[in-house]
């Protein structure tokens, strides 16, 4: 995907997700969201941190409460930690502060990566949570983010569902492309091995990808396994918002091949860092 494609994506993603906060019931905030352990507010606090991180680095600052985390806990950063961290000190922040402090901050973040220069694109790279990504790839995982907490946050309030191809695209992407760390994050690794997924409907692609660090399948391959269906269902899987065996179970996704790969991606896929 080209990056003036990326970047409307994330304005659109952008705006979508903050009609879904302004058209949320004030009183649903202190309720329990889906994210175990959250109230509705603790998820605007946690998107509030990631972007406000996530803007100053693209703008070449130091991200301020990342540095204070990594200061607290002897230099590590991890990202649960700093996750659970972000919402506790937001704890008694009002819910409409919260709006106002996510809302600047996705505005700043989706106006830097647009003067990122095309030449720069393709090789700038930014220090992220879990090390340095291409910004191409930051940008995605902030369309995947608000596409998930979007649909927490809907879930959590009382609104309906409101899935839009791309978001759902970009999340099934991002959970293929990471496998091999998905998978490593189990202890299981297929050196060699590959996987197709061929998805349709709403988020439609396919994939052929290589399930251990750095290895890209010969384009005259065969998978050794593969898995099918629709691609709402994987990016629910990709985002463990529910697991793969219910869809299975109802029969929106399939798999064959070698099915103790395939059952171990669905079981592991992961659109984001833990």
């Amino acid at each position: 995907m080209d990056r003036t494609q990326l970047i409307g994506i994330l304005h659109a993603e952008r705006a979508r997700l903050g009609r879904t906060i302004q058209y949320a019931d004030p009183e649903t905030w202190d309720a329990p969201s889906p994210c175990e352990g959250w109230r509705n507010r603790d998820v605007l606090a946690h998107l509030a941190a990631q972007d406000t991180a996530a803007a100053q680095l693209v703008g070449g600052e130091p991200a301020v409460e990342l540095e204070a985390f990594r200061e607290a806990n002897g230099g590590e950063l991890w990202v649960s930690g700093f996750n659970e961290w972000a919402v506790r000190v937001r704890e008694d922040v009002p819910a409409r502060q919260l709006a106002l402090d996510w809302g600047r901050a996705a505005d700043l973040f989706c106006a830097r990566v647009a003067e990122i220069p095309p030449d720069e694109w393709p090789k700038r790279r930014i220090p992220w949570l879990a090390g340095e990504i291409a910004v191409r790839y930051l940008v995605q995982s902030r369309i995947v983010e608000w596409w998930l907490h979007g649909e927490d946050l809907r879930e959590g309030t009382g609104q309906e569902p409101n899935p839009q191809h791309w978001p759902v695209h970009l999340t099934c992407d991002l959970g293929i492309r990471m496998l091999p760390y998905a998978l490593g994050l189990a202890g299981l690794s297929f050196p060699g091995a590959s996987v197709q997924v061929d998805l349709s409907g709403m988020g439609e692609g396919s994939w052929h990808w290589g399930l251990a660090p750095r290895e890209a399948p010969p384009e005259d391959k065969k998978p050794d396994a593969w898995i099918e269906g629709r691609a709402l269902a994987f990016a629910k899987v990709a985002g463990r918002r529910v697991p793969g065996t219910y869809f299975l179970d109802i029969g929106e996704l399939v798999v064959g091949g070698d099915e103790e790969i395939a059952l171990a991606v669905l079981e592991h896929v992961r659109a984001y860092v833990d």
